[in-house]
């Protein structure tokens, strides 16, 4: 089965358009940790980690997902989904799957 890049990029655009209403406004730049889950119990992790930060990611586990941080990068649908899909094309060569993005926020 391939990977849908459409429905991604669309997923990661309407997280802007849907937005709430006053909620606490976005940073102009920030942190975006891009997760990622094995397919396979015997996952390859290191692989995935070398080949990642070789595409510029910061990368690191949390338990079972692969967590791939770059930035500061600027806060906007394109910015995020440029690093999205290198990232996601990446991860897919080693049976890895997108499991959304998150800013990498202090609170």
């Amino acid at each position: 089965m391939s990977h849908n890049f459409e429905a991604q990029r669309r997923e990661t655009y309407n997280t802007f358009r849907d937005m709430p209403k006053g909620m606490k406004k976005l940073p102009e730049r920030a942190e975006v940790d891009f997760l990622f889950y094995p397919e396979e119990h015997d996952a390859n992790y290191p692989a995935l980690m070398k080949a990642l930060s070789a595409k510029g990611f910061r990368c690191g586990r949390d338990d079972d997902l692969v967590v791939a941080t770059v930035g500061p990068i600027p806060i906007t649908p394109e910015a995020i989904w440029t690093h999205e899909r290198v990232a996601t094309e990446v991860a897919l060569s080693f049976d890895f799957y997108p499991d959304g993005w998150d800013l990498g926020l202090e609170e």
